[in-house]
């Protein structure tokens, strides 16, 4: 069945009593966990050393004229801990507290531009250094390739089925620790990540969250989906999570192509 406005006036108060119903009976959106196709999901194998030289010739310049010189800045003071891992660069450990700070939600920000913007990589994506440098964190702080159990918790309705193979599709946190409740309820996962790693002390919280961080190329097999709320304390749908190896449609892209400016 069709329905027919006569004028536009119609059509939005109809819209806003749909919308306020939905509202008033808890209906919410669901969003399906899957591939993640527009993931910038480079992870730069075999050409980790030319990437390192574009994003200090280039990208890093460029990227601190906008709003990103903010938060670098303010992560300074975090990035100036020891560690003794000293593979770790200033500008390893610097991603990591930018992206691991509170700061204006920019991690959000960030991720979302990780999730979706696979075709403006190499060109308007502003965030060729940060995504480099904690890609690159992340594969020397797990360069053994150790595999982890951890959590992660979120307050979205997400759907997938038992035998899916998907991709979380950008940098994602998660934690040793299965009761971080604050984040979310309403989906949680437990996970089996063999290329995520634990960033110990190194976070905007020390290891307050002992926070292990999956990069977005890392590929999993949805193994078991549980509702019964017993999998993990109070939450509504828990997926199990296997690691199942990578995918990543962008390795090297950015640095084997030239680059124009847009």
């Amino acid at each position: 069945m069709q329905l027919h406005f006569e004028n536009e006036n119609a059509f939005l108060v109809l819209t806003f009593i749909f919308n306020y119903i939905c509202l008033m009976t808890g209906a919410k959106e669901t969003f399906p966990l899957d591939m993640a196709d527009d993931s910038v999901d480079d992870m730069y194998f075999g050409c980790s050393k030319k990437m390192e030289t574009k994003v200090n010739n280039t990208f890093f310049e460029k990227e601190l004229k906008t709003n990103f010189s903010d938060i670098w800045r303010k992560a300074q003071t975090c990035a100036d801990r020891p560690t003794n891992n000293k593979l770790l660069t200033r500008n390893h450990r610097q991603a990591i507290c930018v992206y691991t700070s509170s700061h204006n939600n920019f991690y959000q920000s960030f991720n979302s531009a990780v999730r979706t913007q696979r075709n403006a990589y190499g060109t308007s994506f502003p965030y060729h250094s940060l995504h480099f440098w904690l890609t690159d964190a992340v594969q020397i702080l797990n360069k053994e390739k150790e595999c982890l159990t951890t959590y992660r918790r979120t307050n979205l309705a997400l759907k997938g089925k038992v035998g899916q193979l998907i991709r979380l599709g950008n940098f994602a946190s998660t934690s040793k620790l299965p009761n971080l409740t604050h984040f979310g309820q309403k989906t949680c996962f437990k996970i089996r990540t063999c290329l995520g790693a634990y960033l110990e002390k190194l976070p905007a919280l020390k290891d307050q969250e002992q926070e292990v961080l999956v990069p977005p190329y890392e590929l999993f097999k949805i193994t078991e989906k549980d509702t019964t709320g017993k999998k993990i304390y109070d939450c509504e749908t828990v997926y199990s999570l296997q690691y199942a190896g990578v995918h990543s449609n962008l390795n090297c892209y950015a640095a084997k192509n030239n680059i124009l400016d847009k």
